[in-house]
């Protein structure tokens, strides 16, 4: 079954997407809450915003697909959970898989799942737990018409902490690609220059950046800006959106880079002007 019909309601018609992600809390580490403590609340705010995703975990879907009206946002589902989150690594390292996360999809109307491929130093067992699951989901996702993001994450040794480094990044994603990603949502580059070389591993799979820690707005914007000017097709942004002290107006000026190729200076005179 062809994954199109889904992947249009993913992404907007000059085929981008801001996905704002809200699902931190199927991780188990606290300090993720900050700004969702009130789910309910967050997700209603987003809605007023337009986004054109909100990524949610199966428990708390019901709190976007319950809302009347057809033009909210798309649902994009997490299908895994790991424990690496964690200021520290725990003795021992998991991902895991959902059962019948594809039926739950079906169910909540989900327009797109998405996986971790998780890569750590020394680490081996927990990326073959990854690939694993990345396997299992493909021909699910296949039967069932669901585009299938892939989320190639290189973190640094002892916690969790991004690692930038553009030669590790790129066999990652690529490592998604073959496995059968139809997006892919990676990190951003160190350098970020070298981003292009991130979209060129996807082979022509729209790539969505993730957003990691948070960082002030006029670096958000600056970041955002120059990873689409290098092929990019969005952005999944979730503590830097849900941390902020005006979520609403800052995923406005977010849309605005994205869909209406405004610059970050713009973007970042229209958030403060809402202010």
């Amino acid at each position: 079954m062809s994954a199109l019909p889904r992947l249009n309601r993913l992404l907007a018609p000059d085929g981008r997407c801001l996905d704002v992600a809200l699902d931190h809390g199927i991780f188990g580490e606290g300090s993720f809450l900050q700004g969702i403590e009130n789910l309910a609340q967050a997700v209603a705010t987003l809605v007023q915003a337009g986004p054109d995703a909100i990524q949610l975990a199966p428990g708390q879907a019901h709190l976007l697909q319950h809302l009347p009206g057809k033009n909210k946002p798309a649902l994009v589902l997490r299908t895994d959970t790991t424990n690496v989150y964690g200021p520290r690594l725990p003795r021992v390292l998991f991902s895991e898989l959902m059962e019948e996360v594809l039926e739950q999809a079906i169910r909540w109307d989900a327009a797109c799942v998405v996986v971790n491929l998780l890569w750590l130093p020394d680490q081996p067992e927990l990326l073959r737990e990854s690939l694993r699951n990345v396997a299992r989901l493909k021909p699910l996702t296949e039967r069932y018409g669901f585009p299938l993001m892939v989320e190639p994450l290189v973190m640094q040794a002892g916690g969790y902490s991004v690692d930038g480094d553009v030669e590790k990044i790129v066999p990652l994603v690529r490592q998604a690609v073959e496995l059968g990603a139809d997006l892919i949502k990676a990190d951003f580059t160190t350098d970020l220059s070298q981003y292009h070389r991130v979209v060129e591993a996807a082979s022509s799979r729209p790539v969505l950046v993730r957003g990691g820690g948070r960082v002030d707005d006029a670096t958000l914007l600056e970041r955002t800006y120059l990873v689409l000017q290098q092929g990019a097709k969005g952005v999944v942004y979730g503590r830097n959106i849900i941390q902020h002290p005006r979520p609403l107006d800052l995923v406005r000026a977010l849309m605005q880079v994205v869909h209406q190729g405004a610059t970050p200076e713009a973007a970042l005179e229209a958030l403060r002007a809402g202010a």
